[in-house]
């Protein structure tokens, strides 16, 4: 008898998408709550059928599978729906950086074709200066919630397999344009698994996504709460009183802090009084913050630090291991590789360097972007 496996059956049987992940949570723990956006608060229940009358609306658009659509918008609940509505279809959401100029804008729509975009009052105009090429414009607020009241919320069958694109999420463009990169389902299940691994995500755990998820640190971070039954506190731009706030009512898994803007939240935190809840740990690029912020800041927020080393087309998997422990402001900061892949350096010949000598990092993993 052939030992031999059908790679088409493999494929099926591994093809876990984030769509059937949130439907199994609604499942589970229906009256938990998944989401908190000022003084709107979602069930799993709630927030899982809102989805599906997202999908149903994308599919009265003929939106499906391999389709784009765009987002918008600063962080507001609609993005997380709208993520996970077309992750259901197979459909690939495109995040636009909204700091951009209409010219930086405009190549990264071009990029992508969406065939609709969600747009918020905050950027309805840069929409439509962009115009044609935008695709169908619809409204987040009251036009938005008419679709979804007409629509059904029956699951729908979920068409999207584990290669299929899930976002678009653009680089920061530092030779160039930004560069669009596919993460497609495999990848955020990937990223997903490797935060249980190195970073202590577990079922339940709450994230504050105020960072904008035109960025992978919350877009990832957000999805992977979700998917494991965590609340998730959507905040819509740095608002410091509002982040420590949620750091207060809620235990937190990872709270997000970056270079640039630790000196002002250290004096946020001061004037505030705050005392955490829980948080298992903070921060991001530890190497790029001064020696003694990370002492005062992890000394205020009783968490270590995350010295991370990363990129939107490989998430965190590279070498972001290490830590900084409370307290301390070490002199080296070296990166730690992940377990969850294989990392080289290389020289111009594609030959791995000798230890000590720079080169090129290559890596290969499941958390690794499609193209």
């Amino acid at each position: 008898m052939s030992q031999g496996v059908d790679p088409s059956l493999a494929r099926a049987a591994s093809g876990l998408t984030i769509g059937v992940l949130l439907r199994q949570r609604a499942r589970l723990h229906p009256e938990r709550p998944a989401i908190i956006d000022g003084s709107r608060r979602f069930t799993y229940r709630v927030f899982n059928a809102r989805a599906n009358r997202l999908s149903a609306v994308l599919r009265a658009l003929d939106i499906g599978r391999g389709d784009r659509v765009a987002i918008l918008s600063e962080n507001r609940a609609e993005y997380l729906e709208l993520i996970f509505a077309a992750g259901k279809l197979g459909a690939i959401v495109c995040t636009l950086n909204w700091r951009l100029t209409d010219r930086e804008l405009l190549h990264c729509v071009t990029l992508t074709e969406p065939r609709a975009t969600f747009v918020s009052p905050l950027h309805r105009e840069t929409a439509r200066r962009l115009g044609e090429p935008m695709g169908r414009l619809i409204a987040l607020g009251t036009e938005y919630e008419e679709l979804l009241q007409r629509a059904s919320d029956a699951e729908p069958e979920i068409m999207a397999e584990a290669e299929d694109g899930l976002v678009v999420i653009y680089t920061s463009g530092t030779t160039g344009h930004p560069k669009g990169a596919l993460v497609s389902h495999r990848a955020e299940i990937g990223r997903m698994c490797l935060n249980t691994v190195e970073f202590d995500l577990a079922p339940g755990d709450g994230f504050i996504a105020w960072a904008p998820m035109f960025h992978m640190v919350s877009t990832d971070h957000a999805l992977h709460a979700l998917c494991l039954g965590g609340t998730v506190t959507v905040i819509p731009a740095y608002e410091p009183e509002r982040m420590l706030d949620a750091v207060e009512q809620n235990p937190t898994w990872w709270f997000v802090v970056l270079p640039g803007m630790i000196e002002d939240l250290i004096g946020a935190i001061r004037r505030c009084g705050t005392v955490p809840k829980g948080i298992k740990l903070i921060g991001a690029m530890a190497d790029l913050v001064p020696r003694h912020q990370l002492a005062e800041i992890t000394t205020l927020l009783r968490a270590p630090y995350a010295n991370t080393f990363g990129s939107t087309e490989t998430g965190l998997a590279p070498a972001s291991v290490g830590r900084v422990p409370i307290g301390k402001g070490p002199a080296r900061l070296s990166k730690i590789p992940s377990a969850c892949c294989a990392i080289r350096l290389i020289d111009l010949a594609d030959n791995d360097v000798a230890d000590g000598t720079p080169g090129e990092l290559i890596l290969r993993g499941p958390t690794v972007f499609s193209g």
